[in-house]
């Protein structure tokens, strides 16, 4: 049974028999997108995790994409109805496009396990760990005989519009050079499965001989890093003429 953001008004809370839980099925996975308190948030969706696995995007409240201005939203591609249904309930519906989107891309929504989101923004849960991570959607009972507690909470961002998977990297960069300065630095990946747009990981103070670490939630599996593209700015008129480089970059796939 998959769980596409269960309802939260008169179902949050209630005895087992009356909502969605793990005792239901031999497999129960649920999505959470919508699961700010209805009041006064106006969250549909359930918070509390009650399947064998429960993913919660982008922290499972506020999803990307659907704090475009109304006007924008409603005159959207797929028509006037569509639109206004998406900007009055839009977390809530992202629940099942996620899932649509999980068939077409098997290797997509990776889901992290973690303790909250604010957790899986640091380094402590990730890469995945030997057994794997399991797939947000259609394909998570695939991960049916590898669960161990009572209940798995599982994090990952997604893209603001469809096509909505992305593809987690840790990517880890010492900087040289002679002097700091102030800035940002961009990556791009390139990989026999695709190229990334740039992804900014450092702005501040860059300074030479430091190590910098950020994660790039990537648009494209990248597969086998061929190529790592570093830019560096720092967005001003400097008469020194500063030079900065990449001693080192490492880059480290979630997956593996």
């Amino acid at each position: 049974l998959s769980g596409l953001d269960p309802a939260q008004p008169y179902f949050q809370s209630t005895p087992v028999e009356v909502r969605l839980d793990k005792s239901d099925a031999e497999f129960v996975d649920v999505i959470h997108t919508d699961s700010a308190p209805t009041i006064p948030y106006l969250g549909f969706g359930m918070s509390p995790a009650i399947g064998h696995l429960d993913f919660y995007p982008n922290g499972g409240e506020q999803m990307p994409g659907c704090d475009k201005n109304p006007v924008s939203q409603i005159v959207d591609l797929d028509g006037i109805w569509e639109g206004t249904r998406d900007f009055v309930a839009c977390n809530h519906l992202r629940s099942y496009k996620y899932y649509s989107d999980s068939i077409i891309y098997p290797d997509g929504f990776l889901g992290y396990s973690c303790a909250s989101y604010d957790v899986f923004e640091t380094e402590n849960c990730f890469p995945c760990p030997k057994e794997g991570c399991p797939n947000m959607g259609h394909f998570a009972d695939k991960f049916k005989g590898k669960i161990k507690n009572d209940f798995v909470k599982l994090y990952l961002n997604t893209g603001e519009a469809k096509d909505f998977p992305l593809w987690r990297y840790k990517v880890t960069v010492t900087l040289s050079g002679k002097s700091k300065v102030k800035g940002y630095v961009n990556l791009a990946l390139y990989g026999s499965g695709g190229n990334t747009r740039q992804h900014q990981i450092v702005k501040g103070t860059l300074q030479p001989d430091n190590t910098y670490m950020s994660f790039i939630d990537a648009e494209v599996n990248i597969g086998t890093v061929t190529k790592v593209k570093f830019l560096w700015n720092n967005n001003r008129l400097n008469p020194t003429f500063p030079k900065l480089g990449a001693a080192t970059i490492t880059v480290q796939s979630g997956e593996d």
